[in-house]
């Protein structure tokens, strides 16, 4: 499966390095080529919990719409609450819909200056971890059109 990103349509700076990055998974998985509308990439550390920390579960969405794949959304989970903590989107880049969303702050805009610089060490950082193999689990799911 090849995928061919929509540049024009991403409202933060995504860089080449994480293109291929899912591209390459994409590969390694087989992925049916035809009639995929959707993938979404989970990464785990299989180890991290609440009480002894580790690589925050990541979450990736790609959808395809003529012939070419655009992101929906990027998260980054982490746990919350005590004494029954449970796991929470800490930081959301929702492409969809132009925003950003951080734990208990409010939702801006994704176009936001401070948004873009996060961003980029937000990703930096997520795509040195994919780099070093901190994800001991890493499932794509596939949507059919």
């Amino acid at each position: 499966m090849h995928l061919t990103f929509n540049v024009e349509r991403l409202l933060l700076p995504v860089t080449a390095n994480l293109q291929q990055k899912l591209q390459t998974i994409a590969t390694q998985y087989n992925l049916p080529t035809t009639s995929t509308s959707a993938l979404t990439f989970n990464f785990r550390d299989t180890g991290y919990s609440a009480e002894s920390g580790g690589w925050h579960p990541v979450e990736i969405r790609i959808e395809q719409e003529n012939d070419q794949w655009h992101f929906s959304y990027i998260t980054d989970f982490s746990y919350v609450g005590y004494p029954y903590p449970e796991l929470a989107k800490e930081v959301d880049f929702d492409f969809d819909n132009g925003i950003a969303s951080f734990l208990f702050m409010k939702q801006v805009p994704i176009s936001c200056d401070d948004v873009m610089d996060f961003y980029q060490v937000w990703e930096h950082n997520f795509v040195a971890y994919v780099e070093m193999e901190a994800f001991d689990e890493i499932k794509v799911t596939v949507e059919n059109q």
